[in-house]
Protein backbone atom coordinates (compact mmCIF):
# COMPACT_ATOMS: atom_id res chain seq x y z
CA UNK A 1 0.00 0.00 0.00
CA UNK A 2 2.53 2.65 1.30
CA UNK A 3 1.94 6.15 2.68
CA UNK A 4 3.15 9.22 0.74
CA UNK A 5 3.54 12.92 2.27
CA UNK A 6 4.65 15.61 0.70
CA UNK A 7 4.88 19.96 2.12
CA UNK A 8 6.14 22.64 0.24
CA UNK A 9 7.11 26.21 2.15
CA UNK A 10 7.13 25.06 5.45
CA UNK A 11 10.01 26.40 7.62
CA UNK A 12 9.74 22.55 9.29
CA UNK A 13 9.49 20.67 6.38
CA UNK A 14 11.40 17.38 8.23
CA UNK A 15 8.99 17.36 11.31
CA UNK A 16 5.69 17.92 8.95
CA UNK A 17 6.84 15.30 7.05
CA UNK A 18 7.78 13.00 10.02
CA UNK A 19 3.91 13.93 12.20
CA UNK A 20 2.38 13.20 8.23
CA UNK A 21 4.36 9.59 7.97
CA UNK A 22 3.38 9.11 11.58
CA UNK A 23 -0.42 9.65 10.76
CA UNK A 24 0.42 6.93 7.85
CA UNK A 25 2.14 4.23 9.39
CA UNK A 26 -1.33 2.11 9.26
CA UNK A 27 -0.14 2.42 5.17
CA UNK A 28 3.46 0.74 5.33
CA UNK A 29 5.31 -0.18 8.30
CA UNK A 30 8.88 -1.58 6.92
CA UNK A 31 10.35 1.11 6.37
CA UNK A 32 10.49 5.05 5.89
CA UNK A 33 12.39 7.83 4.33
CA UNK A 34 12.48 11.47 4.01
CA UNK A 35 13.63 13.72 1.38
CA UNK A 36 14.30 17.46 1.93
CA UNK A 37 14.82 20.63 -0.23
CA UNK A 38 17.03 22.95 1.04
CA UNK A 39 18.26 26.18 -0.97
CA UNK A 40 22.17 26.34 -0.39
CA UNK A 41 23.31 30.33 -0.62
CA UNK A 42 26.99 28.90 -1.65
CA UNK A 43 26.02 27.38 -4.54
CA UNK A 44 22.84 28.88 -5.29
CA UNK A 45 20.61 26.33 -6.27
CA UNK A 46 18.87 23.62 -4.45
CA UNK A 47 20.31 20.85 -2.97
CA UNK A 48 18.25 17.53 -1.22
CA UNK A 49 19.12 16.13 1.81
CA UNK A 50 17.80 12.59 2.74
CA UNK A 51 17.66 10.25 5.50
CA UNK A 52 16.22 6.41 5.34
CA UNK A 53 15.79 3.24 7.39
CA UNK A 54 14.15 0.40 7.87
CA UNK A 55 11.93 -0.07 10.41
CA UNK A 56 8.58 2.23 11.84
CA UNK A 57 9.05 5.84 11.58
CA UNK A 58 9.52 6.32 15.19
CA UNK A 59 12.40 3.95 14.54
CA UNK A 60 14.33 5.71 11.31
CA UNK A 61 13.51 8.98 13.10
CA UNK A 62 14.11 8.55 17.02
CA UNK A 63 17.34 10.88 17.02
CA UNK A 64 16.60 14.59 17.14
CA UNK A 65 19.46 15.70 15.76
CA UNK A 66 18.57 14.25 12.21
CA UNK A 67 15.84 17.02 12.17
CA UNK A 68 18.60 19.27 12.82
CA UNK A 69 20.34 18.44 9.58
CA UNK A 70 17.43 18.21 7.56
CA UNK A 71 16.21 21.92 7.36
CA UNK A 72 14.92 23.32 4.16
CA UNK A 73 11.82 24.27 3.01
CA UNK A 74 10.02 21.41 1.38
CA UNK A 75 9.74 17.52 1.85
CA UNK A 76 8.70 14.56 0.98
CA UNK A 77 8.22 11.06 2.74
CA UNK A 78 7.57 7.34 2.17
CA UNK A 79 6.14 4.95 4.30
CA UNK A 80 7.08 1.08 2.84
CA UNK A 81 4.23 -2.27 2.35
CA UNK A 82 6.55 -3.66 -0.51
CA UNK A 83 4.50 -5.45 -3.47
CA UNK A 84 7.51 -5.71 -5.45
CA UNK A 85 11.00 -5.48 -4.06
CA UNK A 86 12.39 -7.22 -1.49
CA UNK A 87 11.45 -6.16 1.82
CA UNK A 88 14.58 -6.05 3.29
CA UNK A 89 16.52 -4.66 1.09
CA UNK A 90 17.52 -0.82 2.21
CA UNK A 91 18.17 -0.07 -1.56
CA UNK A 92 13.97 0.23 -1.95
CA UNK A 93 13.39 2.84 0.84
CA UNK A 94 11.90 5.16 -0.62
CA UNK A 95 11.89 8.64 -1.27
CA UNK A 96 14.25 7.62 -4.43
CA UNK A 97 16.38 10.31 -5.58
CA UNK A 98 19.15 10.89 -8.42
CA UNK A 99 20.81 13.66 -9.85
CA UNK A 100 21.16 14.19 -13.34
CA UNK A 101 20.80 17.16 -16.13
CA UNK A 102 18.10 19.04 -15.21
CA UNK A 103 19.35 18.91 -11.56
CA UNK A 104 18.03 16.92 -9.00
CA UNK A 105 14.64 14.35 -8.47
CA UNK A 106 13.00 12.62 -5.92
CA UNK A 107 10.12 10.38 -5.79
CA UNK A 108 7.59 8.38 -3.18
CA UNK A 109 5.11 6.26 -5.07
CA UNK A 110 2.31 3.85 -3.68
CA UNK A 111 1.14 1.90 -5.98
CA UNK A 112 1.92 -0.96 -8.35
CA UNK A 113 3.25 -0.45 -12.32
CA UNK A 114 2.20 -3.15 -14.25
CA UNK A 115 4.78 -2.79 -17.27
CA UNK A 116 7.35 -2.17 -15.17
CA UNK A 117 9.14 -5.13 -16.54
CA UNK A 118 9.27 -4.30 -20.19
CA UNK A 119 10.31 -1.03 -19.25
CA UNK A 120 12.91 -2.23 -16.83
CA UNK A 121 14.36 -4.72 -19.99
CA UNK A 122 13.70 -2.10 -22.15
CA UNK A 123 15.98 0.79 -19.79
CA UNK A 124 18.52 -2.25 -19.09
CA UNK A 125 19.17 -2.29 -22.76
CA UNK A 126 19.88 1.30 -22.95
CA UNK A 127 22.41 1.38 -20.42
CA UNK A 128 20.78 2.45 -17.35
CA UNK A 129 22.14 0.81 -14.27
CA UNK A 130 19.24 0.02 -11.17
CA UNK A 131 20.09 0.54 -7.77
CA UNK A 132 16.89 -1.21 -6.68
CA UNK A 133 14.72 -3.91 -7.07
CA UNK A 134 11.67 -1.97 -6.99
CA UNK A 135 9.33 -0.91 -9.91
CA UNK A 136 9.47 3.11 -8.53
CA UNK A 137 12.82 3.14 -9.66
CA UNK A 138 11.86 3.53 -13.73
CA UNK A 139 9.63 6.94 -13.07
CA UNK A 140 12.61 9.29 -11.97
CA UNK A 141 14.92 6.99 -14.83
CA UNK A 142 12.26 7.58 -17.58
CA UNK A 143 12.25 11.46 -16.78
CA UNK A 144 15.77 11.66 -17.00
CA UNK A 145 15.87 10.37 -20.13
CA UNK A 146 13.42 12.51 -21.63
CA UNK A 147 13.93 15.60 -23.77
CA UNK A 148 11.57 17.68 -22.32
CA UNK A 149 13.44 20.95 -20.88
CA UNK A 150 11.37 21.53 -18.09
CA UNK A 151 10.84 18.55 -15.12
CA UNK A 152 7.25 19.19 -14.88
CA UNK A 153 7.13 18.35 -18.72
CA UNK A 154 9.48 15.37 -17.87
CA UNK A 155 7.76 13.72 -15.47
CA UNK A 156 4.65 14.07 -17.73
CA UNK A 157 6.56 12.17 -20.64
CA UNK A 158 7.68 9.14 -17.98
CA UNK A 159 4.00 8.86 -17.07
CA UNK A 160 2.64 8.96 -20.31
CA UNK A 161 5.07 5.44 -20.83
CA UNK A 162 3.97 3.75 -17.45
CA UNK A 163 1.10 2.05 -16.53
CA UNK A 164 -1.06 0.91 -13.61
CA UNK A 165 -1.70 2.50 -10.22
CA UNK A 166 0.42 5.40 -8.78
CA UNK A 167 -0.20 8.47 -6.25
CA UNK A 168 3.16 9.49 -5.70
CA UNK A 169 5.07 12.85 -4.68
CA UNK A 170 8.19 14.42 -6.45
CA UNK A 171 10.69 16.88 -5.40
CA UNK A 172 12.42 18.16 -8.89
CA UNK A 173 14.89 21.21 -7.72
CA UNK A 174 12.94 23.62 -6.41
CA UNK A 175 9.59 22.58 -7.34
CA UNK A 176 7.10 19.85 -5.72
CA UNK A 177 4.89 17.27 -7.81
CA UNK A 178 1.94 15.35 -7.18
CA UNK A 179 1.02 13.13 -9.52
CA UNK A 180 -2.24 10.59 -9.42
CA UNK A 181 -2.77 7.86 -12.30
CA UNK A 182 -5.86 8.72 -14.80
CA UNK A 183 -7.93 5.19 -13.52
CA UNK A 184 -7.54 6.95 -9.52
CA UNK A 185 -6.79 3.95 -8.18
CA UNK A 186 -5.15 5.33 -5.20
CA UNK A 187 -6.05 8.26 -2.49
CA UNK A 188 -4.40 11.70 -2.70
CA UNK A 189 -5.43 14.49 -0.94
CA UNK A 190 -4.18 18.19 -1.32
CA UNK A 191 -4.36 20.22 1.89
CA UNK A 192 -3.33 23.81 2.92
CA UNK A 193 -1.79 25.36 6.09
CA UNK A 194 -1.24 28.95 7.49
CA UNK A 195 1.25 29.58 9.36
CA UNK A 196 0.20 31.23 12.56
CA UNK A 197 2.94 33.73 13.15
CA UNK A 198 3.55 34.51 9.86
CA UNK A 199 0.92 33.77 7.47
CA UNK A 200 2.34 32.05 5.22
CA UNK A 201 0.59 29.21 3.05
CA UNK A 202 2.43 25.86 2.92
CA UNK A 203 1.13 23.08 0.53
CA UNK A 204 0.43 19.77 1.82
CA UNK A 205 -0.20 16.34 -0.44
CA UNK A 206 -0.73 13.41 1.38
CA UNK A 207 -2.24 9.57 0.80
CA UNK A 208 -5.10 10.22 3.66
CA UNK A 209 -6.30 13.22 5.48
CA UNK A 210 -5.89 11.68 8.52
CA UNK A 211 -1.97 12.95 8.22
CA UNK A 212 -3.41 16.64 7.51
CA UNK A 213 -5.04 16.49 11.21
CA UNK A 214 -2.31 16.11 12.73
CA UNK A 215 -0.18 19.37 11.58
CA UNK A 216 -3.08 21.15 11.76
CA UNK A 217 -3.59 22.07 7.95
CA UNK A 218 -6.88 21.73 6.06
CA UNK A 219 -8.08 19.87 3.22
CA UNK A 220 -8.92 21.68 0.66
CA UNK A 221 -9.56 18.44 -2.57
CA UNK A 222 -8.59 15.17 -3.77
CA UNK A 223 -5.76 15.51 -6.52
CA UNK A 224 -7.97 14.11 -9.30
CA UNK A 225 -7.22 10.91 -11.62
CA UNK A 226 -4.58 11.71 -14.15
CA UNK A 227 -3.28 15.34 -12.66
CA UNK A 228 -0.39 15.88 -12.66
CA UNK A 229 0.06 19.25 -9.96
CA UNK A 230 3.02 21.15 -9.94
CA UNK A 231 3.81 23.22 -6.29
CA UNK A 232 6.26 25.88 -6.12
CA UNK A 233 6.85 29.83 -5.31
CA UNK A 234 4.64 30.99 -7.92
CA UNK A 235 2.21 28.82 -6.64
CA UNK A 236 2.43 30.18 -3.00
CA UNK A 237 2.22 33.84 -4.25
CA UNK A 238 -0.88 33.10 -6.46
CA UNK A 239 -2.73 30.55 -3.90
CA UNK A 240 -3.43 28.46 -6.70
CA UNK A 241 -1.00 25.36 -7.91
CA UNK A 242 -0.79 24.72 -11.37
CA UNK A 243 -2.23 21.31 -13.03
CA UNK A 244 -1.63 19.54 -16.09
CA UNK A 245 -3.51 16.46 -16.97
CA UNK A 246 -3.01 12.99 -18.66
CA UNK A 247 -4.92 11.57 -21.09
CA UNK A 248 -8.16 10.48 -19.64
CA UNK A 249 -9.47 6.89 -18.82
CA UNK A 250 -12.49 5.27 -19.83
CA UNK A 251 -13.62 4.69 -16.79
CA UNK A 252 -12.28 5.48 -13.14
CA UNK A 253 -10.88 2.66 -10.41
CA UNK A 254 -10.75 3.45 -7.52
CA UNK A 255 -9.65 0.69 -4.77
CA UNK A 256 -13.16 -0.14 -2.98
CA UNK A 257 -10.56 -2.35 -0.47
CA UNK A 258 -9.35 1.00 0.82
CA UNK A 259 -12.78 1.66 2.42
CA UNK A 260 -13.27 -2.11 3.46
CA UNK A 261 -9.76 -1.88 5.16
CA UNK A 262 -6.91 -0.31 4.28
CA UNK A 263 -7.33 3.76 5.12
CA UNK A 264 -8.18 5.28 8.29
CA UNK A 265 -11.87 6.01 9.37
CA UNK A 266 -11.04 9.31 10.71
CA UNK A 267 -9.80 9.32 6.91
CA UNK A 268 -11.62 11.36 3.64
CA UNK A 269 -10.60 9.52 0.64
CA UNK A 270 -11.72 9.41 -2.82
CA UNK A 271 -13.63 12.78 -1.14
CA UNK A 272 -15.50 10.83 1.32
CA UNK A 273 -15.66 10.21 5.04
CA UNK A 274 -14.04 6.06 5.49
CA UNK A 275 -16.24 6.18 8.85
CA UNK A 276 -19.70 6.99 6.95
CA UNK A 277 -18.89 3.98 4.47
CA UNK A 278 -17.80 1.29 7.31
CA UNK A 279 -20.80 1.84 8.80
CA UNK A 280 -22.97 1.25 5.70
CA UNK A 281 -20.76 -1.88 5.55
CA UNK A 282 -22.10 -2.64 8.91
CA UNK A 283 -25.81 -1.57 7.93
CA UNK A 284 -25.40 -3.74 4.53
CA UNK A 285 -24.21 -6.69 6.20
CA UNK A 286 -26.80 -6.43 8.99
CA UNK A 287 -29.51 -6.43 6.24
CA UNK A 288 -28.09 -9.42 5.12
CA UNK A 289 -27.23 -11.69 8.09
CA UNK A 290 -29.34 -14.66 8.73
CA UNK A 291 -28.45 -14.89 12.29
CA UNK A 292 -31.33 -15.35 14.64
CA UNK A 293 -30.36 -17.12 17.59
CA UNK A 294 -30.51 -15.44 20.64
CA UNK A 295 -28.39 -15.16 24.24
CA UNK A 296 -30.34 -15.35 27.42
CA UNK A 297 -30.34 -11.82 27.62
CA UNK A 298 -32.28 -11.70 24.61
CA UNK A 299 -29.31 -9.45 22.67
CA UNK A 300 -26.92 -10.95 20.13
CA UNK A 301 -23.41 -10.22 21.14
CA UNK A 302 -21.46 -8.41 18.48
CA UNK A 303 -18.03 -8.24 18.73
CA UNK A 304 -15.03 -6.99 16.18
CA UNK A 305 -12.12 -7.90 14.87
CA UNK A 306 -10.23 -4.77 16.29
CA UNK A 307 -9.24 -2.00 15.01
CA UNK A 308 -10.49 -2.01 11.14
CA UNK A 309 -13.28 -3.64 11.75
CA UNK A 310 -14.67 -1.74 14.67
CA UNK A 311 -16.74 0.62 12.86
CA UNK A 312 -19.00 -1.69 10.47
CA UNK A 313 -19.35 -3.69 13.61
CA UNK A 314 -21.01 -0.57 14.81
CA UNK A 315 -23.32 -0.40 12.02
CA UNK A 316 -24.15 -3.42 12.42
CA UNK A 317 -25.47 -3.04 15.51
CA UNK A 318 -27.24 0.00 14.58
CA UNK A 319 -28.89 -1.72 11.67
CA UNK A 320 -29.58 -5.20 13.84
CA UNK A 321 -31.92 -3.10 16.26
CA UNK A 322 -33.80 -1.39 13.67
CA UNK A 323 -34.64 -4.57 11.91
CA UNK A 324 -36.06 -5.69 16.03
CA UNK A 325 -33.23 -7.94 16.34
CA UNK A 326 -31.56 -6.27 19.55
CA UNK A 327 -27.72 -6.54 19.16
CA UNK A 328 -25.11 -5.30 21.48
CA UNK A 329 -21.58 -4.19 20.67
CA UNK A 330 -19.04 -6.05 22.83
CA UNK A 331 -15.18 -5.25 23.27
CA UNK A 332 -14.30 -8.98 23.37
CA UNK A 333 -11.25 -8.98 21.91
CA UNK A 334 -8.47 -6.40 22.54
CA UNK A 335 -5.44 -5.29 21.04
CA UNK A 336 -2.08 -4.80 21.49
CA UNK A 337 -1.50 -1.74 19.93
CA UNK A 338 2.37 -1.67 20.36
CA UNK A 339 2.17 -4.72 18.05
CA UNK A 340 1.94 -4.25 13.86
CA UNK A 341 -0.85 -5.21 11.97
CA UNK A 342 -0.54 -8.72 10.86
CA UNK A 343 -1.54 -8.05 7.17
CA UNK A 344 0.95 -5.92 6.26
CA UNK A 345 3.73 -8.04 7.79
CA UNK A 346 5.95 -9.68 5.08
CA UNK A 347 6.17 -13.56 5.37
CA UNK A 348 3.65 -15.90 6.25
CA UNK A 349 5.46 -17.02 9.35
CA UNK A 350 5.85 -13.23 11.13
CA UNK A 351 2.06 -12.92 10.49
CA UNK A 352 1.37 -16.22 12.25
CA UNK A 353 3.81 -15.60 15.67
CA UNK A 354 2.10 -12.23 15.66
CA UNK A 355 -1.41 -13.00 16.32
CA UNK A 356 -1.68 -14.45 19.46
CA UNK A 357 0.52 -11.76 20.87
CA UNK A 358 -1.59 -8.86 19.09
CA UNK A 359 -4.93 -9.91 20.41
CA UNK A 360 -6.21 -10.80 23.67
CA UNK A 361 -9.76 -12.24 24.52
CA UNK A 362 -12.61 -10.86 27.37
CA UNK A 363 -13.46 -14.39 28.48
CA UNK A 364 -16.90 -13.02 30.42
CA UNK A 365 -17.93 -11.33 27.71
CA UNK A 366 -18.00 -14.14 25.29
CA UNK A 367 -18.38 -17.26 27.48
CA UNK A 368 -21.45 -19.35 27.30
CA UNK A 369 -22.84 -16.70 24.53
CA UNK A 370 -23.36 -17.29 21.02
CA UNK A 371 -21.29 -14.35 19.54
CA UNK A 372 -21.32 -12.66 16.01
CA UNK A 373 -17.71 -11.68 15.01
CA UNK A 374 -17.35 -9.04 12.36
CA UNK A 375 -14.13 -8.84 10.23
CA UNK A 376 -13.66 -6.27 6.99
CA UNK A 377 -12.29 -9.56 4.76
CA UNK A 378 -10.28 -12.93 4.83
CA UNK A 379 -7.44 -13.02 2.97
CA UNK A 380 -5.29 -15.91 3.47
CA UNK A 381 -6.82 -16.72 6.28
CA UNK A 382 -4.00 -17.48 8.52
CA UNK A 383 -5.10 -15.04 11.04
CA UNK A 384 -9.19 -15.60 11.26
CA UNK A 385 -8.27 -19.35 11.85
CA UNK A 386 -5.97 -18.50 14.63
CA UNK A 387 -8.53 -15.84 16.10
CA UNK A 388 -10.88 -18.44 16.23
CA UNK A 389 -9.18 -20.55 17.99
CA UNK A 390 -8.63 -18.00 20.50
CA UNK A 391 -12.04 -16.98 21.08
CA UNK A 392 -12.87 -20.71 21.44
CA UNK A 393 -11.10 -20.89 24.73
CA UNK A 394 -13.38 -18.51 26.11
CA UNK A 395 -16.16 -21.22 25.65
CA UNK A 396 -18.63 -19.35 23.42
CA UNK A 397 -21.83 -20.91 23.32
CA UNK A 398 -21.66 -20.42 19.19
CA UNK A 399 -19.14 -18.25 16.89
CA UNK A 400 -20.71 -17.03 13.56
CA UNK A 401 -18.23 -14.93 11.66
CA UNK A 402 -19.51 -11.68 9.43
CA UNK A 403 -17.39 -10.68 6.84
CA UNK A 404 -18.43 -6.98 5.79
CA UNK A 405 -16.84 -7.45 1.93
CA UNK A 406 -17.44 -10.22 -0.47
CA UNK A 407 -14.73 -13.11 -0.72
CA UNK A 408 -11.36 -12.51 -2.34
CA UNK A 409 -11.19 -14.33 -5.15
CA UNK A 410 -8.31 -13.04 -7.48
CA UNK A 411 -4.80 -11.10 -7.10
CA UNK A 412 -4.04 -7.83 -7.08
CA UNK A 413 -1.66 -5.84 -9.30
CA UNK A 414 -2.02 -2.58 -8.02
CA UNK A 415 -0.31 -2.53 -4.88
CA UNK A 416 -2.24 -4.81 -2.14
CA UNK A 417 0.42 -7.63 -1.16
CA UNK A 418 -1.91 -10.74 -2.79
CA UNK A 419 -0.46 -11.01 -6.79
CA UNK A 420 -0.92 -14.66 -6.47
CA UNK A 421 -4.25 -17.01 -6.36
CA UNK A 422 -2.77 -19.24 -4.94
CA UNK A 423 -2.04 -17.25 -1.48
CA UNK A 424 -5.61 -16.76 -1.17
CA UNK A 425 -7.86 -19.07 0.76
CA UNK A 426 -10.54 -19.14 -1.74
CA UNK A 427 -8.34 -20.58 -3.95
CA UNK A 428 -7.66 -24.09 -1.65
CA UNK A 429 -11.56 -24.77 -2.44
CA UNK A 430 -11.80 -23.60 -6.03
CA UNK A 431 -13.04 -27.01 -6.63
CA UNK A 432 -16.15 -26.65 -5.12
CA UNK A 433 -19.77 -26.94 -7.34
CA UNK A 434 -20.77 -23.30 -6.45
CA UNK A 435 -20.14 -20.56 -3.58
CA UNK A 436 -22.28 -21.82 -1.24
CA UNK A 437 -20.53 -24.79 -1.26
CA UNK A 438 -17.13 -22.96 -1.36
CA UNK A 439 -18.35 -20.99 1.64
CA UNK A 440 -19.48 -23.98 3.24
CA UNK A 441 -15.99 -25.58 3.07
CA UNK A 442 -14.54 -21.75 4.28
CA UNK A 443 -16.36 -22.27 7.45
CA UNK A 444 -15.18 -25.79 7.95
CA UNK A 445 -11.53 -25.16 7.51
CA UNK A 446 -11.68 -21.48 9.78
CA UNK A 447 -13.74 -23.31 12.30
CA UNK A 448 -16.57 -21.28 12.72
CA UNK A 449 -20.55 -22.35 13.26
CA UNK A 450 -21.79 -20.05 10.57
CA UNK A 451 -20.01 -17.98 7.94
CA UNK A 452 -21.66 -14.79 6.26
CA UNK A 453 -19.84 -12.84 3.83
CA UNK A 454 -21.45 -9.41 2.06
CA UNK A 455 -22.56 -9.90 -1.56
CA UNK A 456 -21.16 -7.36 -3.53
CA UNK A 457 -24.35 -5.49 -4.27
CA UNK A 458 -24.48 -5.26 -0.62
CA UNK A 459 -20.80 -3.74 -0.84
CA UNK A 460 -21.33 -1.42 -3.97
CA UNK A 461 -24.76 0.16 -1.98
CA UNK A 462 -22.59 0.63 0.72
CA UNK A 463 -19.91 3.31 -1.46
CA UNK A 464 -20.41 6.79 -2.49
CA UNK A 465 -21.95 7.08 -6.00
CA UNK A 466 -19.92 9.31 -8.14
CA UNK A 467 -22.38 10.57 -10.76
CA UNK A 468 -22.55 9.77 -14.25
CA UNK A 469 -19.28 7.45 -13.81
CA UNK A 470 -21.03 3.76 -14.55
CA UNK A 471 -17.57 2.42 -13.38
CA UNK A 472 -16.18 4.33 -9.99
CA UNK A 473 -14.14 1.46 -8.45
CA UNK A 474 -12.16 -1.08 -8.66
CA UNK A 475 -13.15 -4.53 -7.54
CA UNK A 476 -10.75 -6.89 -9.46
CA UNK A 477 -10.42 -8.55 -6.01
CA UNK A 478 -13.63 -9.90 -5.94
CA UNK A 479 -15.22 -9.94 -9.22
CA UNK A 480 -12.03 -10.86 -11.41
CA UNK A 481 -12.77 -7.29 -13.24
CA UNK A 482 -9.24 -5.71 -14.15
CA UNK A 483 -9.19 -1.90 -15.22
CA UNK A 484 -5.74 -1.37 -16.23
CA UNK A 485 -4.09 -4.02 -18.51
CA UNK A 486 -1.59 -6.12 -16.84
CA UNK A 487 0.20 -7.91 -19.38
CA UNK A 488 3.57 -8.28 -17.30
CA UNK A 489 2.97 -7.24 -13.65
CA UNK A 490 4.34 -9.76 -11.06
CA UNK A 491 2.60 -12.45 -10.44
CA UNK A 492 4.85 -13.64 -8.04
CA UNK A 493 5.85 -11.09 -5.00
CA UNK A 494 8.76 -14.01 -4.00
CA UNK A 495 10.45 -13.32 -7.17
CA UNK A 496 11.45 -10.22 -6.29
CA UNK A 497 12.53 -10.88 -2.72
Amino acid sequence: MCGVFGVFNSKTPAEDAFYGLYSLQHRGQEAAGIVVAEYNRTKKKTVFKQHKGLGLVSEVFKDEQIFENLSGYAAIGHNRYSTTGSSKSANNIQPFSLTYRSGSLAVAHNGNLTNSRALRRELTEQGVIFQASSDTEIIPHLAARSREKEPLHQIYHALRQVQGAYSMVILANNQMIAARDPFGVRPLALGRKIDPSTGELAYIVASETCAFDIIKAEYIRDVEPGEILLIDHLAIANERPVSLYLPPSKRKARCIFEFVYFARPDSFIFQHSVDKVRRNLGKNLARESTVTHQSSENELTVVSVPDSSNTAALGFVRESNKLGRPARFEHGLIRNHYVGRTFIQPGIHSREIKVRSKYNIVRGVLQNRPVILIDDSIVRGTTAKMLIRLLRESNPKEIHLHISSPPITNPCFYGMDFPTKRQLLTHMFAGAEDEQEEIEKIREYIGVDSLKYLSMQGLLNSVPNFGNETCSYCTACFSGDYPIKVTDATTDKEEND
